[in-house]
This record gives C-alpha cells, structure tokens and sequence, in this order.
C-alpha cells in the first residue's frame, strides 16, 4: 500500500509540474495546452508503446512449438499469477535481460533475450519471468508509460520555455495570468527536465520493489530471482553491456546501462543490493560475478530454438 501511495502522489506532482510549466510559458493558454499535449501524448502510449519498443530492439515473436521449455514455464507462472498468457518475443541481443510491455494484461507482451536463455538455469528465467508477470499484474507497464509520457511533456515544455525566453518572453511580465519572465524562463527550462526526471525515476523505483515481492510470490519464492538479479547486475556492468536505449532503460529487470558514482543518483533502478536482501530478507548481500558458462536450461532451449 505505501508503494500504490506513493506511486499516486509522485504521478500527481508530476501532472503538476507539467500544468505549471505551461502555465509559467503562455499562463492559461499555456495552461491549457501542457494538458492536452500531455492527453494527446498519453494516447499515443497507451496504444503504440509496445510496437515501438519491441521493433526498437528487433524482437520477434517465438511461438509455443519454437520454444516449449519457455512456454511451459511461463504458462505455469501465469497460472499462479491469475493473468492471461502473454505474449512471448525473443530480443537479438546476448546480454541476459528482460522486460514487460502492453496497455494491460489482456494484451501483455513478456521479451526476453538471446542471452537470458542462454545465460540463466531454470529457476533464474522463472524469477525473471515473474517479476515481469509482476508488472503486468501491478499494471506498472500503464503506469511507467503515464510517467514517461509526462516527463516527455515537461521537457518539451521546458524547450518552449526556453525559445520564448531567447524570442521575448520577458515582455509578459504583467500580462494577466503570464508567463515568468525571461530570467525565470531560463531557470524553469533548466530546473523543469530535471525535476520531471527525478519524479519519473523515483516512480520507476518503487514499482521495481513492488515487482520484485509480486513477482517472488509467482514463483513461489525469492532465491531465483535473487540469483538471477546478481547475474544480470554482473553482466551489465562488466562482460556482456547491452545496446539499450537511456529512454527505454526504465523498462529491463535490471537497468542495463551501466554506470557509476553520480550516474547511479539517477538511475531508474534501486540498488541491486537493496533488491537482493529484500528478496532474501535480510540486510544486505554481495554481487559475484557470474560463471561464464550457459546454464542447462538455456542451453538445451536455445538448441532447440536455433536449430
């Protein structure tokens, strides 16, 4: 429940921000229009994020007879889970990920990769696949494009604020229910971006807790997907990164950009760390790195699939 909360007040101060900038750019007209850019917006997501993101990375589609193992196994995730089988699509990249897409449960898509089948054993890709049913059943894919979407509005807000600036937005200082002036202009265009940001990111990592204890109860336990995020983590910041979009990072298990020091102050992620003790409930747990070698499972499916 403080995880839902929390969700509800951030999406709400990030509407906010959104109505704020317009009406700080072009006062109620400006008003007006941050809204129905956002609506406008959050439409398009809602109906055609999935087929962005899955052509974005290549995946394609795997079918029951191609990958029987997986399908297995995802068929008896969901039966616990209580959700419609999704659909299943493989993502041509040898990086070990994953993610969740789809405007509900009704039309879910589950993409893995070539690497995550190869990479992880059987319990691995249940924990995976769990906590990405977890999403799906925590409606976080809706939620995660809601944000998206609207931080994407206050950023080109905050670019119209900054072109009003340069052209003479100064000149609306007393206008009635005006914008901010140019020197204020400039700040908000600065300030703007980056508050919407870190709302999106502080959504984005809440929902990620709440996947991880949805997606524990699927499979019937923690200690999978607790090994698997050890391996995932491993790999992203060493031996296999992966070719990730910045503004799809939000969407993987594990966020598959690496990067350090200031960088992890903005991550759409929690620490791994803090995911894994979670998972095994206690305080805190180290990240071996992972065995370069190809877990059975993986391997015998991927046999199967490629040959």
């Amino acid at each position: 429940m403080g995880n839902q909360l929390r969700t509800t007040f951030l999406l709400a101060a990030l509407t906010v921000l959104v109505v704020l900038i317009g009406q700080w750019v072009g006062g109620r007209q400006g008003m007006a229009l941050a809204l129905v850019l956002a609506a406008v917006m959050n439409f398009g997501s809602y109906w055609f994020s999935d087929k962005i993101v899955l052509a974005m990375y290549r995946a394609r589609p795997v079918t029951a007879g191609q990958a029987p193992e997986l399908y297995a196994l995802t068929e008896q995730l969901v039966r616990r889970a209580g959700l419609p089988m999704p659909r299943i699509y493989l993502i041509p990249q040898p990086a070990p990920n994953a993610f969740a897409t789809g405007r509900n449960p009704e039309h879910a898509v589950v993409a893995v990769t070539e690497g995550l089948v190869r990479l992880m054993d059987r319990e691995e890709i249940a924990g995976v696949i769990a906590h990405e049913l977890g999403h799906v059943k925590n409606r976080d894919i809706l939620i995660g494009s809601i944000a998206a979407t609207m931080a994407g509005a206050a950023m080109m807000l905050a670019d119209m604020a900054r072109w009003a600036a340069i052209f003479g937005g100064g000149r609306r200082d007393g206008e009635n229910g005006g914008g901010g002036g140019t020197l204020g202009l400039i700040a908000m265009s600065i300030v703007a971006p980056l508050a919407a940001m870190l709302i999106q990111m502080a959504i984005s990592r809440s929902r990620e807790y709440l996947a991880d204890r949805t997606g524990a109860r699927i499979a019937g336990g923690g200690e999978g997907l607790a090994r698997a995020l050890e391996k995932l983590g491993a790999y992203a910041s060493g031996t296999r990164p992966m070719e990730a979009s910045p503004a799809t990072a939000h969407m993987f298990t594990v966020n598959p950009l690496s990067g350090g020091g200031l960088m992890r102050l903005f991550s759409t992620h929690p620490p791994l760390a803090d995911r894994i003790a979670r998972l095994r409930g206690r305080g805190g747990s180290g990240m071996p790195p992972p065995a370069e070698r190809e877990g059975a499972a993986g391997r015998d499916f991927w046999d199967r699939l490629s040959g």
